[in-house]
């Protein structure tokens, strides 16, 4: 069978790019730039012109308008026990129903928490996961997940809903037993909480109690998905520096995949995250979109429309039209430590996309008198390479493993012992 051009071309078009040479020439608008055009020239100019500049550029292109700050309170009372982990070890383990706003219906999330036995606050990773929180430990006195989920009978996800056949079916992507024992507090909650992950689920989200349109054409920068689960990342961290146990100066936020994208809008708007790490985010996340390799802008707004402002799929075919990129999102995470992490298999997601956006973002964290990735040159397979900023690319496929944790934990352990505290910077959000 012959196609007729027009559709051999569109079939053409849609096959994703896996090839250097076929990347196109691009040029990356000034990370540096200020609304006037010119560059920061120094810390204080970046922090009073540039970074506003390149924030509001990514909420009208990409992300949307920051949603506000809400009151977060719990619901009943935090439940504390004992808890011993696979690995034998004694931990504290937390459950908490937050209310994110003050109104009965605001959007609540479940949180799950392990601390380390500690006479002193502790450093904390917070991650928000896919399957709901008993998917991420096998733990048999986890509350099953509530939310919405996208059915997995094989994980034990059925009709919608969270069966006990989907405990610790996720357990490789949070190594409790390992972290805890490292002197890090780890705390989860599940995505879908505040915005079912399915093109409709707008109208089901917690943006209802935001005032923001859930329905009909939206404004060009109205905020999806990926900003609300930022958000919903921000409101668990109100919770957890209330908490006697955790250092406020010290709750790490990771994310993968979908939720690396959030983990990085998260870090970029609240300044109280004091590393943020990305795990195989891609495009809309660390990826460079003018690369067009693998994902695009084009395939990912078209199969899921519902995770980033409506602007975002007009760049389609047009990434050069951007006046962003997102080595934009990166560089707002300045001064402060930024870990990127990638997959080698993982193409879908353009490694050396997420590589490159790490090196375009270094001059702002020079500005600071801060080392960043330090090289230009793609690392091999298995190192681990950068100073403030750290990258690795490990063998394998699309995932979280214990081995990407090892690497997030031994950069923090790096960072935390510095002489200097990490950021200094805080934020009202």
């Amino acid at each position: 069978m012959i196609l007729p051009l027009a559709l051999l071309t569109a079939a053409l078009a849609a096959e994703p790019n896996y090839d250097e040479s076929g990347v196109p020439v691009y040029t990356l608008p000034e990370v540096r730039a200020r609304l006037d055009g010119r560059l920061a020239a120094t810390a204080a100019d970046w922090e009073e012109f540039a970074r506003p500049h390149q924030l509001a550029l990514l909420e009208a292109s990409v992300y949307g308008r920051q949603l506000p700050p809400v009151p977060v309170s719990v619901i009943g009372a935090v439940e504390r026990s004992d808890a011993v982990l696979p690995n034998g070890l004694p931990a504290a383990r937390l459950q908490a129903r937050l209310r994110l706003g003050s109104g009965e219906a605001s959007p609540t999330t479940d949180v799950l928490f392990y601390l380390p036995r500690s006479d002193r606050p502790v450093p904390v990773f917070l991650k928000l996961n896919f399957s709901g929180n008993q998917a991420e430990t096998p733990d048999p006195a986890v509350h099953l997940c509530q939310a919405w989920l996208a059915d997995k009978e094989q994980e034990g996800i059925i009709g919608n809903r969270a069966t006990d056949a989907s405990r610790g079916v996720a357990a490789r992507r949070w190594p409790v037993s390992e972290m805890v024992g490292r002197g890090y507090g780890m705390a989860t909650a599940c995505y879908g909480d505040v915005f079912p992950d399915r093109i409709d689920g707008r109208a089901d989200s917690g943006l209802a109690s935001l005032d923001r349109l859930l329905v009909g054409e939206l404004p060009a920068d109205e905020p999806g998905a990926i900003a609300t689960w930022a958000w919903q990342l921000s409101r668990i961290l109100d919770w957890l520096v209330t908490l006697p146990e955790v250092d406020p100066d010290r709750v790490i936020v990771v994310g993968h995949s979908r939720n690396g994208k959030a983990a990085l809008w998260a870090g970029a708007c609240d300044r109280r995250f004091a590393i943020v790490i990305s795990n195989q985010s891609g495009c809309g996340g660390a990826a460079l979109s003018r690369r067009r390799f693998g994902e695009t802008v084009g395939a990912i707004t078209r199969r899921f429309p519902h995770w980033f402002a409506p602007a975002f799929a007009g760049y389609t075919d047009r990434e050069d039209s951007l006046p962003t990129d997102q080595h934009a999102l990166l560089a707002l995470v300045a001064p402060r430590p930024l870990y990127v992490a990638s997959a080698e298999e993982d193409r879908w997601a353009d490694p050396r996309g997420e590589f490159l956006g790490a090196v375009a973002a270094e001059p702002v964290w020079t500005l600071f008198g801060k080392i960043g990735l330090g090289t230009a040159s793609y690392p091999a397979v298995g190192e681990a390479v950068g100073e403030t900023i750290g990258y690795h690319v490990r063998p394998g496929k699309h995932d979280l493993l214990a081995e990407d944790w090892r690497r997030f934990a031994n950069f923090a352990d790096r960072q935390f012992t510095a002489d200097k505290p990490v950021s200094g910077l805080k934020s009202p959000r």
